[in-house]
């Protein structure tokens, strides 16, 4: 059984039970150094794996390296994928909320410092021992959404990237032929953090790019953070969907069977 920080909610636990466990999955804590800073993070690859496997980099919400992330990876790895619950801020922290919206406005606000740190994760991701590097993707929940879609700006060499309900502006568009990598959004279309002149103002700078693959999935009456069980705060705009979580699940993994093909 996986030991987490601290114990899981009942909802993360039904989130986790979502996926059954039909063959052992290992997991284990890592750090590493990249950047500059010294980074931590959750690994989660099926147990006993010989062959090279697809992988996934997972960046979390802006509070850090958290439960829901590492039961995300634990997920993916139940699916089969080596998984990486990334760490953007360095030394595998969780932050309260208000500290959690400064350091995220800086890295919104620092696009260089944000790939920067991004890109280190990747790379630990590519060195994990059963990862086949041809076949990598990134995704990412709100913050996490928004470093996704940075690191396919920015040019990196991935198979793919998804954004679940991630803000879609950014401080650096991408360069005309820049975006390489096929691009799966997901977000919601009551969510007052992506309102729909960012959307099409996103959509613009991807034909403005040349971006050659890309999809946006809109799930009606879903707020922010749709995909995290915990989070139940309409007022603020921001309210678990468990209808947009399942649809937007499903969509994610027939991107990755098409990507990893």
């Amino acid at each position: 059984m996986t030991s987490y920080p601290t114990p899981l909610t009942p909802a993360l636990d039904d989130l986790l039970a979502s996926v059954p466990e039909t063959s052992p999955v290992e997991t284990h804590d890592v750090t590493f150094e990249g950047a500059g800073v010294s980074f931590g993070g959750f690994v989660a690859k099926p147990a006993g794996a010989q062959d090279a496997r697809p992988a996934v980099l997972i960046i979390s919400d802006w509070s850090g390296l958290n439960n829901h992330a590492r039961v995300r990876a634990e997920m993916l790895a139940r699916l089969g994928y080596v998984a990486l619950a990334g760490d953007v801020y360095g030394g595998g922290v969780e932050l309260g909320q208000e500290e959690a919206s400064a350091a995220a406005g800086r890295y919104y606000g620092d696009t260089d410092l944000f790939r920067a740190h991004l890109a280190a994760n990747l790379e630990r991701l590519r060195a994990e021992p059963g990862v086949d590097p041809e076949r990598i993707a990134v995704m990412g929940y709100c913050f996490g959404g928004s470093g996704a879609l940075e690191l396919a700006r920015a040019g990196a060499d991935i198979a793919g990237a998804v954004s679940f309900h991630g803000r879609l502006a950014t401080e650096t568009p991408a360069a005309e032929g820049a975006i390489q990598a096929p691009l799966l959004v997901l977000t919601g279309a009551a969510d007052p953090v992506v309102p729909d002149d960012q959307v099409v103002d996103f959509e613009n700078e991807l034909r403005a790019a040349g971006a050659p693959d890309w999809q946006v999935v809109s799930y009606s009456g879903a707020m922010h953070a749709f995909t995290m069980p915990d989070t139940n705060a309409p007022d603020f705009g921001a309210m678990y969907d468990a209808t947009a979580n399942a649809r937007s699940w499903v969509a994610m993994q027939a991107f990755f069977d098409e990507i990893f093909a």
